[in-house]
């Protein structure tokens, strides 16, 4: 099950480029749990070529968003399941390589065994996609390989589930620590101008100044 549809902001109509939010629904395991959840995925681009973040659950609804448009990468804020589940597919049906960061290969590997991720997501990697740059921010915490993406132009950042309106992204389960993940929004997130819309993983939108508060100061 899904829904689409765009979420425009900043200067995105001055250079036609345009974010798009799908919803799509899916089950996230971990730790011999499974819980029913709701993800955001996110497509960023122009009418030519788009770039995709977290690729979950629904690999054909996501492709059919896609509309033709040449895929740059499917990128993985991380690799919880949720995440990442529709990626294998996904990259098949649009030729894209799949962007990981190398700390979370271990998850990656419970839900693609047989496949590995195309590349690595660094801190600082710059990604480029109709005519705008996206910078890899690593922040661990929510998993140790977790990692948002900042687009100056657009005054957005994809934080999938490190960052959400409310605070911090949870931890308390395997390969998650909470005093990393403060850290990270304290030392690589809420220095991002205040202006900045949070896209999140799951969920409605914030910005960093309206997060700010929710984030522990030590």
């Amino acid at each position: 099950m899904s829904r689409a549809g765009p979420q425009g902001h900043g200067h995105e109509q001055d250079h036609a480029v345009r974010v798009q939010r799908i919803v799509t629904s899916g089950t996230f395991s971990l730790d011999g749990e499974t819980f029913d959840v709701d993800n955001n995925v996110w497509l960023v681009g122009d009418d030519e070529e788009v770039l995709i973040v977290d690729a979950a659950h629904d690999a054909r609804t996501i492709h059919k968003a896609v509309a033709g448009r040449h895929v740059t990468a499917i990128v993985c804020t991380h690799a919880h399941d949720d995440h990442i589940d529709a990626a294998a597919e996904l990259s098949v049906l649009t030729g894209a390589p799949v962007l990981l960061h190398p700390d979370d290969n271990e998850l990656w590997s419970f839900t693609h065994p047989g496949r590995k991720p195309d590349g690595e997501l660094r801190d600082g990697r710059i990604l480029a996609v109709a005519g705008i740059e996206l910078q890899v921010i690593h922040s661990p915490g929510h998993t140790w390989g977790s990692c948002c993406l900042y687009a100056p132009f657009l005054d957005t950042v994809f934080t999938g589930d490190t960052l959400f309106h409310g605070g911090p992204g949870a931890t308390g389960r395997s390969y998650s620590d909470r005093p990393t993940i403060e850290a990270s929004l304290r030392n690589r997130l809420l220095t991002l101008p205040g202006n900045t819309v949070v896209r999140t993983g799951h969920g409605e939108d914030t910005t960093i100044a309206a997060e700010r508060p929710h984030v522990p100061t030590v």
